[in-house]
């Protein structure tokens, strides 16, 4: 059995550092290398190897992955949704070559396996709100959404074309109480969480019925590696799988939060997140992604409000 070597790109992010320590409790610390351009994150020091790297710097990612005899890449860098508005530009730019130098090198190098993520971003006003299929109408309104489409058919054109191996998950809206969120239009259900232990009080950016597909950390990790490592020939979909743990509105987890926390209360003051979050499914069929591979959440709103007041 050939010795997996696994270079994750963007370790220090939200997915990254629960990705990364996933990995090493599976392949072995030595063999998990963590990445990324800002400073490795607390919860990754000492667990394994850490390279400082820019992969926008192809020629410096291209040296470790010869050097570090990497057989699998997980390439989680990008700039988020609303982050991505402030400065369009600048986000078209990074997610999108840092998904062709690494495309590219695996290519070269013939790398067992790559990874990289894609968005419920990369539906638009025009998809179905309910139950959002997995093919279906796909006009993103949002830079990072487009990107995110782009990519997954650059992923599917280095499969047909060249036989690469990548592999992909459209990930919803994510909550951990590990890592801080990075500035996407979901992250007001990590915060409500902080701000409820703190000050017993949450001003929210959205509106209170903006339902929203969204996924229980623990449920994103898993599916990632179970989908890393289902057998080739049970991955029918090359652009990237629609997958879900739950849906539900700033409304719902006020009031599940409150079941914890009684003196909690909730108002809202909608910013220009609003608009990204109409433009959005408020819940994604994942169907075939079940079919394909066996995909299966664990954790519902209940449950996962339980779990994060225990760890935080």
């Amino acid at each position: 059995m050939i010795k997996e070597k696994i270079l994750v790109i963007g370790a220090s992010g939200q997915i990254g550092v629960e990705l990364t320590l996933a990995l090493r409790k599976i392949y072995g610390n030595a063999n998990v290398v963590a990445s990324d351009l800002r400073e490795e994150n607390d919860l990754l020091k000492g667990t394994g190897p850490y390279v400082s790297m820019d992969v926008m710097n192809k020629e410096m990612l291209h040296v470790q992955v010869i050097r570090q005899n990497i057989t699998q890449i997980y390439l989680l860098a990008a700039i988020l949704s609303a982050t991505g508005e402030k400065n369009p530009n600048l986000a078209w730019s990074i997610n999108m070559q840092s998904l062709l130098n690494v495309l590219d090198i695996a290519k070269e190098e013939k790398i067992n396996k790559v990874y990289w993520p894609s968005s419920v971003a990369v539906f638009g006003p025009t998809s179905p709100k309910k139950d959002c299929p997995q093919q279906t109408v796909i006009e993103p309104i949002t830079v990072y959404g487009i990107s995110k489409y782009a990519g997954e058919f650059w992923c599917n054109y280095y499969h047909q074309r060249w036989g690469l191996d990548v592999r992909s998950i459209r990930y919803p809206g994510l909550i951990s109480y590990k890592s801080a969120p990075g500035g996407g239009t979901t992250d007001y259900a990590v915060e409500i969480f902080h701000e409820a232990l703190d000050e017993k009080k949450y001003e929210c950016f959205l509106e209170a019925d903006t339902y929203l597909p969204m996924m229980y950390m623990p449920d994103a990790i898993r599916a990632t590696i179970e989908l890393m490592e289902a057998p080739a020939e049970k991955i029918k979909i090359r652009t990237a799988y629609n997958i879900s743990g739950m849906s539900f509105s700033p409304k719902e987890i006020a009031a599940e939060i409150k079941k914890h926390i009684p003196a909690f209360t909730i108002s809202y003051k909608p910013d220009y997140r609003q608009q990204i979050a109409n433009s959005w499914p408020q819940s994604i069929d994942d169907s075939v992604a079940r079919n394909d591979w066996g995909w299966h959440e664990e954790y519902d709103l209940e449950k996962m409000t339980k779990d994060m007041f225990e760890n935080l």
